[in-house]
């Protein structure tokens, strides 16, 4: 594994296995609302473009239904609420980070997840690794994945640039962020996309544990 001085993470399925927690948030969702609830399985295939879009696939009729908007609040609020439930870090993650942090390496976290969601992650699992961590906020004008604004705007709070950083996460969406931010692409097997997708999706650099990463 080439040696990176900058490590960009993606954070559902890569650093964090939240899918528990998000299916459950789905279902009280869709049940409070009268609507047909999900498995685990199908809601690991919703996910990867940020919470509406992954309500979007789970209502039927997605921003169509004239429920849509008041389901989506029903399942930002419950999320908010319930995100520590039974989400928790892959096995190997805390020591791998520790490790480069260790070493000098700046960390990060950009995710199409809630703003507010994501810095709370990363203060309760990752306090004193990850430096920066941005989630959604296209009200600032920063697009979510994959759109490079995430990416940038963590390089810029790093105070680094593109040269020595590469990208780390586990679906389509996160190697087309690193092919728009001029990075390198780390691709994931732990999380929620299985090798054929992300070979088929374009995957270049592939890892079966965290600790490949060292």
């Amino acid at each position: 594994m080439i040696t990176y001085s900058t490590y960009i993470f993606d954070l559902d399925g890569t650093l964090l296995d939240t899918l528990g927690d998000l299916a459950a948030s789905v279902n009280y969702a869709l049940r409070t609302h009268g609507m047909p609830e999900h498995s685990k399985d199908d809601v690991r295939r919703f996910v990867g473009n940020g919470v509406r879009k992954l309500m979007e696939r789970a209502i039927p009729q997605g921003t169509d239904n004239p429920l849509f908007d008041e389901t989506f609040a029903t399942f930002r609020q419950y999320y908010m609420e319930h995100s520590l439930d039974t989400t928790k870090p892959y096995e190997g993650i805390p020591k791998t980070l520790t490790e480069l942090k260790r070493r000098g390496c700046r960390l990060a976290v950009v995710s199409n997840k809630m703003m507010a969601a994501t810095q709370e992650l990363i203060r309760h699992f990752f306090p004193d690794t990850i430096e920066v961590a941005i989630g959604e906020n296209e009200a600032a004008g920063i697009h979510k994945k994959p759109a490079p604004d995430t990416v940038f705007a963590a390089l810029r709070q790093l105070g680094v640039g593109q040269k020595g950083t590469v990208y780390v996460g586990d679906s389509d969406v996160d190697i087309e962020t690193a092919r728009n931010s001029g990075l390198p692409c780390i691709s994931v097997l732990w999380g929620f996309r299985d090798r054929d997708f992300l070979l088929n999706h374009g995957a270049t650099m592939l890892i079966s544990t965290p600790s490949e990463l060292l």
